[in-house]
């Protein structure tokens, strides 16, 4: 299986630039998994509310979403964005799995970082596998990273491949991929973001350098932290199906959930 990231940096505020950037990008490569950035489709910061609104789709209506089905359709691959979704008047830092039947399937972020706060509703929807392929597949975005019970609720409930769209500020994600891919022994896949925006008094810099991680913990692909790149891998996806560590100790048989409680 062909499993992928496209780090870019995304136009804050242009839906169909960011779109039709996307597919040129990716319309000749060979994949059979391409993960992209979180909000991929409206860039990360907004100025007021109706920024805000101009940025965001409606799921799958919107642009930015019938470009993606369309590439997934022509590409027979799955294709997993960051997008700024607009649902019922509200809000949601969304990642969305586009399939090439023209089905999709949409999680929202459950732990918001920081300003996030101030746009988006929490998540809302349960963590959740999906088939793909002969696999299963969990999305997770950005700062969940940081809460361990995400990544392990996705491999409990079957994903081989961690899927996280993000744009990341702090240092520490791309090291701490190691842990959540071995603790869990599934394979994950962090597409960042890169270059910076500012809007009034608030600038960021992304800090790119997406990675790709095995059950193992090996770096299978680690991008630059300033550059445009498109990184693919071949993997065994059944790799991810062996929870042993030793003869003697499983990830999942060994845990003692009787003390775990708090």
């Amino acid at each position: 299986m062909k499993i992928g990231f496209f780090q870019f940096k995304p136009e804050r505020g242009d839906v169909k630039h960011n779109a039709e950037k996307i597919y040129d990008s990716l319309i000749d490569k060979d994949f059979d998994l391409m993960v992209l950035p979180e909000l991929a489709n409206s860039g990360y910061l907004f100025a007021n509310s109706e920024e805000l609104e101009s940025a965001s789709e409606n799921i799958p209506s919107g642009i930015f979403s019938q470009t993606l089905l369309e590439l997934s359709k022509k590409k027979n691959a799955y294709i997993i964005s960051g997008v700024c979704e607009k649902f019922i008047g509200e809000f949601f830092n969304s990642s969305v799995l586009y399939c090439p039947d023209g089905s999709y399937k949409i999680y929202r972020k459950l732990h918001l970082f920081d300003s996030e706060k101030q746009w988006f509703t929490a998540g809302n929807m349960p963590l959740e596998a999906y088939e793909i392929h002969l696999t299963k597949i969990g999305m997770m975005v950005c700062f969940d990273w940081i809460f361990p019970e995400t990544a392990r609720t996705l491999a409990l409930r079957g994903a081989k491949i961690i899927c996280h769209p993000s744009n990341l500020v702090m240092p520490y994600c791309q090291q701490a991929m190691f842990t959540r891919a071995l603790e869990n022994h599934v394979f994950t896949i962090t597409a960042n973001r890169i270059g910076s925006e500012k809007v009034n008094d608030t600038e960021l810099f992304f800090t790119g350098e997406s990675v790709i991680v095995s059950p193992r913990g090996e770096y299978l692909a680690r991008a630059s932290k300033d550059s445009e790149e498109c990184i693919i891998v071949e993997i065994n996806e059944e790799e991810a199906g062996d929870k042993n560590i030793n003869p003697n100790n499983n990830l999942f048989i060994d845990r003692r959930m009787g003390f775990y409680e708090v």
